[in-house]
């Protein structure tokens, strides 16, 4: 097996980033993977500039469409491991209607959300999950608005797959991301991690005195428990895989791809590209 390498970043020294760029490193060292066969998307942000550092297949696109691409890939080649790296605000704000969508298709791919609750990249205005009263360089008055919770909204959607992370607690992650990105559907986590520069409130201190990894008695195929653990927002988050459930992917719901041969190595029929040609152009 090749191993991963990671490059020089841009990222701020403290910043969450490195320790989820090392954790998802050996997860993927850990699952047997070799860089040829896994390719990271992103969007924009500070988060999303992950694939540029680690040596695997990438795709850098626009602001909140990192989904889209990822998803396309897949359908695609259903051979590549696809995994999404981006941040709260790429995923939540500008994909928000993507997340939610790519949640009911449960195409296999894995994606993580690299969660600061503030924009990293654009100079520290609020983000979805950014607390209500925060005040930033933009909301100087405090943010007027609710914080999304991501965990109750992939679980009120239909997630298959539904967990939290933090960046302070690699062996956790490292764990969830090996079952996230093994786990046959769609397998989303998303991962506190401090922003040094722009979040002074959400520090790593303030994470680390809040995340409460789950027991190992916790079930996690109670939908109805995920649903109340999703809601502990308080002195005490939980941490860890809340909600696991088997569901069809999306290749095995369509004739075209139940079959397990890439969409990519099937051959179109001359007669239907004749008609497409035909009509289109």
């Amino acid at each position: 097996m090749e191993q991963f390498k990671t490059y020089e970043t841009a990222w701020c020294p403290g910043c969450g980033n490195f320790a989820i760029l090392n954790s998802l490193k050996k997860a993927l060292e850990e699952l047997g993977k070799n860089p040829e066969e896994v390719l990271m998307v992103a969007g924009i942000g500070q988060a999303a500039k992950t694939p540029q550092y680690l040596s695997a297949n990438s795709f850098c696109g626009l602001h909140g469409r990192a989904l889209p691409a990822a998803v396309a890939a897949k359908i695609a080649n259903e051979e590549l491991t696809v995994i999404v790296n981006s941040g709260d605000g790429d995923s939540y704000g500008e994909g928000g209607n993507h997340f939610i969508h790519n949640i009911r298709r449960n195409v296999n791919i894995t994606h993580f959300v690299h969660d600061n609750q503030i924009y990293g990249l654009t100079k520290g205005q609020a983000s979805p999950t950014t607390s209500e009263g925060h005040v930033t360089g933009v909301q100087t008055d405090g943010s007027k608005n609710t914080p999304l919770n991501p965990i109750l909204l992939a679980l009120a959607s239909g997630a298959g797959f539904v967990a939290r992370g933090f960046s302070g607690d690699q062996s956790q992650l490292v764990h969830i991301m090996k079952e996230a990105i093994l786990y046959p559907g769609y397998a989303f986590v998303d991962i506190f991690q401090p922003c040094i520069t722009f979040n002074k409130i959400n520090t790593f201190s303030y994470y680390k005195n809040i995340v409460s990894p789950l027991g190992e008695d916790y079930d996690p195929t109670d939908k109805q428990n995920a649903f109340k653990i999703s809601m502990e927002v308080g002195d005490k988050i939980p941490t860890g895989i809340l909600y696991r459930e088997e569901r069809l992917d999306f290749h095995k719901k369509h004739a075209l791809l139940r079959d397990g041969i890439p969409l990519l190595k099937q051959k179109t029929k001359k007669n239907v590209m004749d008609h497409l040609i035909k009509e289109f152009i």
